[in-house]
Parts: structure tokens; C-alpha cells; sequence
């Protein structure tokens, strides 16, 4: 699974092409994403990511869900999304 961590700086068009090429890998994404702007980044991204591979016939499911990580030794929750194909 390819790790991808979206900050509230991230360029929405640049991460759904990211998400999109390890889609057409066949492979899963999951997005990381710590505070509200992030978050939304994240989403349009996943957005822009759907719209990019559904010609190449592949339909994308996101699942979200919280998590714990370790940032410079304080533990944050962040949302990540896992991002695979419907088929």
C-alpha cells in the first residue's frame, strides 16, 4: 500500500495525479492528512483522483477512518483515507 501524506500547502491536482498512478498500478492508497485544511485538500484530490481514472475504467471506493501517528515524538490524530478500486 503506497503512503501518501497531503498537508494543507498540498496542490489538490498534483496529489490526484499521485493517487491516480498508483491506481492504474493496481496498487491501494492511503492518504494522511492532520487538521481541518488538510483534510480538504485531501478530499478535492480524491475528487480531481476519480475523475482521472475513470476513463482507464477503473471506479475508486475511499474509505475513511482516524488514526494515530507519531509526529516529532507527540501523538496526533490524523484521517486517513484508503483509496482502492471498486472492482
Amino acid at each position: 500500500m503506497e503512503l501518501l501524506k497531503v498537508s494543507s500547502q498540498s496542490k489538490p491536482k498534483l496529489v490526484a495525479g499521485a493517487i491516480a498512478a498508483v491506481l492504474r498500478n493496481g496498487e491501494t492508497v492511503e492518504i494522511q492528512a492532520i487538521g481541518a485544511a488538510a483534510v480538504n485538500q485531501a478530499v478535492k484530490s480524491i475528487a480531481v483522483a476519480r475523475g482521472y481514472v475513470v476513463p482507464n475504467g477503473i471506479d475508486l471506493i475511499c474509505y475513511p477512518a482516524f488514526s494515530q501517528i507519531d509526529v516529532d515524538g507527540a501523538e496526533k490524530t490524523s484521517i486517513k483515507f484508503v483509496v482502492e478500486n471498486k472492482s
